[in-house]
Order: structure tokens, then sequence, then C-alpha cells
């Protein structure tokens, strides 16, 4: 392993660890309801939920969006010396990621993380700051993450599965503690789910708009909107 994909391999494991202070560990987007409910009370459960979003949900449309934009910013030399090209693309994506929210609780996760992801990488790399101002405020956590993953070099599929393994696996954290499931049984999901991934951001990476992809989480977006009437939460979402 060269030391420039070395380098980009410890970047990636950076942007997607738990650690990253996004606060993404505090959403389970919908499926602290479908647990109540009891729609979703086992790991067969709850792989097919994972699976549906990853086919039809707004984590499929948001894995393409972190590929496009991505492209999009290297193609316009994000990265390299000299001034700042033209942007005005980039509001565009940023606006239909939130037009495309059906309910004010995913809305405002997405606001939420990538606010905290845009305050943390501009103190990190000042010259990301025109890119986030192009974008828009408040900035989506999709277009907010291709932004720092094509600054730090990280390439456009790692960068995608990166992003759809990181969801899975906050859910699926989330799933251990509501269910509850054990630690293994959280891994063998997640393992389980990994040629799901795989097919979720090749799909993504073979569009070239959004509007090629089909979305259809009426279901999630119904279990996120109870949820903020549920008697007692764990989660914001």
């Amino acid at each position: 392993m060269t030391t420039t994909s070395a380098q980009a391999l410890l970047r990636l494991l950076q942007l997607t660890s738990p650690a990253l202070p996004v606060g993404a560990y505090s959403y389970s987007e919908g499926l602290e309801t479908l647990v109540e409910q009891s729609t979703v009370t086992t790991p067969a459960a709850l792989t097919a939920w994972l699976e549906q979003e990853l086919a039809y949900g707004l984590v499929a449309i948001d894995g393409a969006a972190v590929g496009l934009v991505h492209h999009r910013a290297k193609q316009a030399g994000l990265g390299s010396p000299g001034g700042v090209p033209e942007l005005a693309w980039l509001a565009g994506f940023n606006q239909q990621l939130s037009a495309l929210r059906d309910s004010e609780e995913t809305r405002q996760q997405s606001w939420a993380t990538g606010r905290a992801l845009v305050r943390m990488a501009a103190h990190l790399h000042p010259d990301l700051k025109p890119w986030f101002s192009a974008a828009g405020s408040p900035c989506n956590f999709a277009v907010a993450f291709a932004l720092v993953a094509a600054r730090w070099e990280i390439d456009r599929r790692s960068v995608v599965l990166g992003y759809l393994h990181s969801w899975a696996a906050n859910l699926i954290t989330s799933a251990v503690k509501l269910i509850p499931l054990g630690q293994t049984v959280g891994q063998q999901t997640l393992l389980g789910l990994y040629p799901v991934l795989e097919e979720t951001c090749d799909r993504g990476l073979a569009v070239q708009t959004l509007d090629e992809l089909a979305l259809s989480s009426w279901g999630a977006a119904l279990a996120t909107m109870q949820h903020e009437t549920l008697y007692t939460r764990l989660f914001r979402s």
C-alpha cells in the first residue's frame, strides 16, 4: 500500500468513525417507532427494513448524491491550487436533498449533522468555506460529507461505500439497544448487509442525476412523523 492510499484509507476511517462529532448516533430514522409498534422486533425484520431502505429509501438517494457531488467537486478542482470555480451547481444538489425529505425529523437530522460537519471541516480546512457557502445553509450532511471526502483525496467508490456502511452501522447500533439485540447478532446483521451495500453503491455511482433513482420511503416517513409523539424516546428521530 502506498503512502497516498494509506492516508486516504485513514481519512475515510476518520470520516466514517462513530467518534466524528456530528451526533449521528442520536438518530434512529423512525426505527424507534417501528420497534415500539412491534413492527421490527427480530434480526430478520431489521434486515428486511434496512434492505428496503437501501433499495428505495433516502439513504440510497444520499449515497448517490455523495458520489455525484464528490465527482463534480473533483472536476471543479477541489483540493487543487488556484481560485474557486463557479459553484452554483452545489446549491441545486443541496436544495434537492432538502426537498426530498418529507418529514421534519429527517430534514432536521440532515441539517443538524451537516451543520456540525461543516463547522468542524471549515476549522480544519478554511479553503472549504467557499464551497460550503456555495452549497447554502443549512447544508445537508451528504453534501458536506462529499466535499470533505473530495478534499481528503478519498476515491469516489470508497466514499460512497463508507457513507452507506456508516449509515447501516449507526442504525444497527440503535437496534441493538431498542429491540434489543446482542452485540454479536448486530455484527452478523451488518456483515450480511455487505452485498446490499455494494449494490446500492454501484447503483448510485451509475446515475448522472438524482432523478434517475426511485424513491419510495413512505413507511419510514410515517414512522419518523409518529416518532415525535412517542411517550418515551431514546433517539431524536
